[in-house]
């Protein structure tokens, strides 16, 4: 029986977030939750990984994995409270070791801040084998966005890829955070793209041009097809090429600062002050 899935969009930040299930009842795995949050006022809430606390519910499903593809820039996590609400182990690529240092050194992060990882309940080795329910599941280490990035192959025809492939009108991934690297983004697609062509991709976001809705799912024959930056033809050196021309020309995503730091933390809030007060800090002239 194949793969259920579930997506949910959050519209503020374009983020596609899963629920992958063998049968109701069944086990289940939750991907990139999203953890609504008010930059203005400095608040968070619930919203939308609310909406997949209730399905969950509605359909009965035990929560085993609470999977991220990466660190999210655009979005906070709502893996810890997910975990909670309905259990499940948050886990992610090995590889957020070299993405916490980074960013323990930007921001200034508590010297007690261990970059090893140990945030998360579960570390991801490349090609590691993992199971949700009877569904079997592989971790595939794709790097080129972020270090850590992952994509989830799900019995064999199902794959969560994260921030590295878009739908194919809208192309790849920026590789210009720290650590990005498109040469490796290169690397990662065309291990996607060796899959055959009737796998299924899942997005984890939708930048829709004008006149299209949002959309989740294409295949790895329609991305080889017509992916309007790495389609059958293109070269690894006209694709770092174009990728490194189009990223000088893009700004910051409006979340990064605050999200990176929470996200680091496997979605957990930095630790309150002496006054019981949360705080985020901006980095003044340092990106």
């Amino acid at each position: 029986m194949p793969a259920l899935i579930e997506a949910f969009l959050d519209p503020v930040s374009s983020t596609y977030s899963y629920v992958i299930y063998e049968h109701a009842g069944g086990h289940c795995a939750i991907v990139d939750p999203v953890l609504d949050y008010d930059p203005a006022a400095g608040r968070t809430a619930t919203v939308q990984a609310d909406k997949i606390i209730a399905f969950v519910r509605e359909h009965q499903l035990h929560v085993q994995w609470l999977l991220e593809t990466h660190a999210h820039a655009d979005h906070l996590s709502a893996a810890p409270y997910l975990r909670r609400e309905l259990g499940g182990k948050i886990a992610i690529g090995e590889s957020i070791s070299k993405v916490q240092g980074v960013f323990k050194t930007l921001f200034n992060l508590e010297s007690e801040f261990p970059v090893d990882g140990s945030q998360f309940d579960h570390l991801f080795a490349p090609d590691e084998s993992f199971s949700i329910g009877n569904l079997k599941a592989t971790a595939l280490h794709v790097p080129g966005h972020t270090p850590a990035d992952m994509a989830y192959l799900i019995d064999g025809d199902v794959i969560l890829v994260g921030d590295t492939l878009f739908m194919p009108d809208v192309g790849t991934a920026r590789c210009d955070f720290p650590g990005g690297n498109a040469n490796q983004m290169f690397a990662s697609i065309q291990k996607l793209l060796a899959f055959p062509a009737s796998v299924r991709l899942y997005v984890c976001h939708d930048y829709p041009p004008t006149g299209r809705a949002p959309q989740c799912q294409t295949t790895v024959g329609e991305q080889r097809k017509s992916n309007i930056h790495i389609h059958d033809g293109i070269d690894e050196a006209a694709f770092v090429a174009m990728r490194t021309r189009r990223d000088a020309g893009l700004g910051m995503p409006t979340l990064l600062l605050p999200a990176i730091q929470v996200n680091v933390r496997a979605g957990n809030l930095p630790p309150a002050e002496e006054n019981g007060v949360t705080y985020l800090k901006i980095p003044l002239n340092q990106l």
